[in-house]
């Protein structure tokens, strides 16, 4: 009986209604789609704010030498090069991404930045990741919670193989809390943004999704209450350029 529910039951993909055993292999395709232009695109969408966003998580992670670090959804590994100098040649970095592609684009990426001996690459599911428990001293996750279908088993998961003492940092997109701010918000989302999907990638209907799915992407209060139903501690959030971004940052105790 429980598999026919689960079955039948559907979630969002954007504004779409889709059985969810459908959603993974549609957000795949997505970003198979957009892998080889991923990096081009945030710095054109975000007029390169995503930059300051990631430093900001960074320097809010406090990661130090010899710690062991997860990056989830950790793409074309902007996160993990960043923490490959905080944590040294004591440290290790494991950058997760579901997505072979953005994982083996990532991958050539940081080998071609010099960083091989502290970085580890693991193609994982967020919400049942392969990683014995209390294992993790920092978990970040920038920019892909929003495309995970089960987002409480994620963040489940993610708590389980933390260590107590650990931390989790959420950088998503979220929503704005200046009212003319979204207006201009919604309106270069969603007249502009596919636009440049199209002109740059050839993938307007990617770019379509990625836009909806910030919008079905819960909000900065909804997210805080999810964290700490999943037993995080201390949660808080940051918001950035106006809340168009926010970081969540929670505790393990």
């Amino acid at each position: 009986m429980k598999k026919q529910i689960l079955e039948n039951e559907k979630t969002h993909f954007g504004f779409t209604s889709v059985p969810i055993k459908e959603k993974a292999s549609r957000v795949a395709n997505v970003f198979h789609s957009v892998a080889s232009k991923y990096d081009l695109m945030n710095d054109i969408m975000s007029l390169g704010l995503h930059r300051i966003w990631k430093r900001f998580t960074i320097a809010e992670s406090a990661v130090c030498p010899g710690q062991c670090i997860l990056d989830i959804a950790g793409g074309t590994g902007d996160l993990a090069y960043a923490f490959s100098k905080k944590v040294g040649m004591t440290g290790h970095i494991i950058l997760a991404d579901i997505n072979e592609k953005m994982l083996q684009h990532g991958r050539e990426r940081l080998i071609d930045k010099g960083v091989v001996a502290n970085i580890s690459y693991v193609q994982a599911d967020a919400e049942n990741l392969p990683f014995p428990d209390h294992y993790f001293d920092c978990i970040t996750i920038a920019f892909g919670l929003r495309n995970v279908t089960d987002k409480m088993a994620a963040l489940r998961s993610m708590y389980r193989v933390l260590k107590p003492g650990g931390r989790l940092l959420i950088l998503e997109f979220s929503k704005p809390i200046i009212p003319l701010l979204n207006t201009l918000y919604d309106t270069y989302s969603f007249k502009i943004i596919p636009k440049l999907g199209a002109w740059i990638t050839g993938d307007e209907e990617s770019y379509q999704y990625l836009v909806e799915s910030i919008r079905m992407h819960p909000d900065q209060i909804t997210l805080q209450n999810m964290m700490q139903e999943c037993d995080f501690e201390d949660v808080t959030y940051h918001n950035l350029t106006g809340g168009i971004v926010a970081l969540h940052k929670g505790f393990k105790y």
